[in-house]
């Protein structure tokens, strides 16, 4: 068994190193279940989901999975959670996500797209947009943020939405594309005019 690394191993200690590294994978995945109940990629055995949060200059208290995709100009606010596989393109302009947003697996927020690009054979340049998502959003597995849009702050978007346009605060939309389907004030008039109701009834 090799005590240290050797660039010119051969190809049995290759397999005994292979062996080593399984076995400490296994002991750290081990420890990651124990601790959250939870299983991850490599990457995320070997890091801390706030560690690399702080690595990208992100708010305090918010938190990113390895495997998220971070492209040019990115700033999240403090208390969010970013989940895995997502991509936050800030390639395009501004990347802003506020504070106490949750950002579900596979989301993707752009501030650029390529088509016009692509359709004109490369005589047209790729578009961009700064992007902006306000406090206290929440955003669905595998919705798809189009650049230049921005979602006011305490909106609801649904899982697997494409979000063309902008979203105003404290609204709900989901589809493909999305639309707005309610608000929370509605939902808080309805609330109140069901008790009401109820009490009328009671009465």
């Amino acid at each position: 068994m090799p005590s240290s690394f050797d660039p010119k191993m051969s190809e049995e200690h290759v397999d005994e190193w292979l062996g080593l590294v399984r076995e400490f994978l296994r002991i750290l995945a081990a420890r990651k279940k124990q601790q959250f109940n939870r299983r991850v990629s490599i990457g995320d055995l070997l890091t801390e989901r706030i560690d690399n949060a702080v690595t990208y200059g992100f708010g305090e208290g918010t938190t990113m999975y390895d495997n998220v995709l971070v492209l040019g100009d990115v700033k999240v606010g403090r208390n969010t959670w970013i989940g895995p596989s997502c991509i936050l393109d800030g390639s395009g302009g501004d990347l802003w996500i506020g504070d106490w947003c949750s950002i579900s697996a596979g989301v993707q927020i752009y501030t650029h797209h390529t088509v016009n690009r692509s359709i004109s054979l490369g005589e047209k340049p790729i578009d961009r947009a700064p992007t902006s998502i306000g406090n206290g959003v929440y955003i669905g597995p595998n919705a798809v943020i189009q650049m230049g849009v921005t979602i006011g702050d305490r909106a609801i978007i649904g899982a697997n939405s494409l979000v063309n346009r902008d979203i105003p605060p404290g609204a709900k939309a989901f589809g493909s594309p999305a639309r707005i389907q309610e608000t929370h004030e509605s939902l808080k008039g309805c609330q109140l005019r069901s008790e009401s109701h109820n009490n009328a009834k009671q009465r």
